[in-house]
């Protein structure tokens, strides 16, 4: 089994809605980003606002998608992030849903009917406190930018890390 080459790095979400940004903003810092490891070569860091025929373009033929997306939780914990991973035909499920009112698990489904999903799919859900219209991530929220930079860059360490055929 060979393991595809090409990684996406997705932020889901919109900039102009407040904790909703936080997809976009863990894209900013990966690409600034100083004093780490460069990306691997074939690595595309990308951001959509959630529609699934875009997230499913943006992840087709990727051997490791990571997406990063804004979170409604009940109760909520503004901040906490939930790691999701969907492997195969398995998807481990969180309390956690899309701040979207159509996007990633709609894009997951399709893309499993459709036989267009990563071979390996790892979403990153932030549970946000203010959805409201403006720019600029809440405290709690900000808070988890960084460790969610370094969690991105880990999983894709780990997944080029693995031998061919086990996955981490």
């Amino acid at each position: 089994m060979t393991r595809g080459s090409r990684i996406a790095v997705i932020g889901v979400g919109n900039e102009f809605r407040r904790d909703d940004g936080v997809g976009w903003e863990v894209i900013a810092r990966l690409r600034k980003r100083a004093g780490g490891p460069p990306l691997p070569a074939g690595t595309v860091l990308a951001t959509c606002d959630g529609d699934p025929a875009r997230l499913i373009g943006l992840w087709e033929d990727a051997g490791l998608t990571v997406v990063v997306d804004a979170a409604h939780a009940h109760p909520g914990s503004p901040g906490r992030v939930h790691r999701l991973e969907l492997d195969g035909e398995r998807l481990t499920r969180s309390t956690a849903t899309s701040s979207h009112g159509l996007g990633l698990g709609e894009a997951v489904e399709l893309a499993r009917a459709l036989g267009r999903l990563p071979e390996r799919l790892v979403v990153y859900a932030v549970e946000g406190a203010d959805d409201s219209l403006g720019t600029g991530l809440s405290p709690a929220v900000t808070a988890a930018v960084d460790p969610l930079v370094d969690a991105v860059r880990d999983e894709i360490a780990r997944y080029r890390a693995a031998p061919v055929g086990r996955l981490p």
